[in-house]
């Protein structure tokens, strides 16, 4: 039986050799491309593919992080103009052997139906809501990558005792590496990719009260 790619524990991997299925071995030396993940039926929901190895969740998704996703997805469809459409769920194919999928994003590509990814250059917005297990790829890895694929805007949200912080990130495109364009508590005024305005605390349950 042939072995995952190198860097596939890094990522997240985990099964032994012995339990590891057939459709989780790579089918190429190089490991997955991006094209693989629409014919893995078998793989679980929220499948990643990053540097060549799929990446899965690998523990419970907190009440804490579904609340903060679902109010935030609200919040910025209740104010995206006209051309911008809010997603959950989706991948975006950043080159042929990374496609990670945020927590949220915001497109400018118009709706079809049958579209399982985007083009990074309809991307204008990634979210990433921090997990202990996805720490590091979102503080690191994909802080590099979403940059270096020219999305423009990237927000790395961090749980500080139950509320929610956000670190926001502009491109700046001479170096194709992300700025820091502020740390936001509480309140959050953008002016890009549109205006946006957020009462943070009404979030998630506990700052609702």
């Amino acid at each position: 039986m042939s072995a995952p790619p190198h860097d596939a524990t890094r990522y997240g991997y985990r099964a032994s050799m012995t339990a590891l299925p057939d459709w989780m071995r790579p089918p190429r030396a190089e490991g997955w491309l991006a094209e693989d993940l629409d014919h893995l039926p078998e793989a679980p929901r929220h499948t990643e593919l990053i540097d060549g190895a799929l990446v899965f969740r690998m523990s419970p998704q907190r009440s804490w992080h579904s609340h903060l996703v679902t109010d935030l997805t609200s919040a910025l469809k209740g104010q995206a103009p006209t051309g911008f459409e809010v997603g959950l769920e989706m991948t975006i194919r950043l080159d042929e052997r990374n496609r990670p999928e945020p927590d949220i994003l915001v497109t400018t590509a118009p709706f079809d139906r049958d579209l399982t990814w985007f083009a990074p250059k309809d991307v204008q917005l990634v979210v990433e809501v921090v997990s202990p297990e996805s720490a590091h790829r979102d503080r690191t890895v994909k802080l590099r990558k979403y940059a270096q694929a020219g999305i423009a805007h990237y927000w790395c949200i961090e749980d500080e005792g139950g509320a929610p912080v956000l670190h926001v990130y502009e491109l700046d495109v001479p170096t194709m590496a992300y700025a820091p364009a502020g740390i936001f508590r509480h309140v959050l005024k953008r002016p890009v990719p549109f205006e946006i305005g957020l009462d943070l605390d009404r979030l998630t349950p506990g700052g609702k009260g």
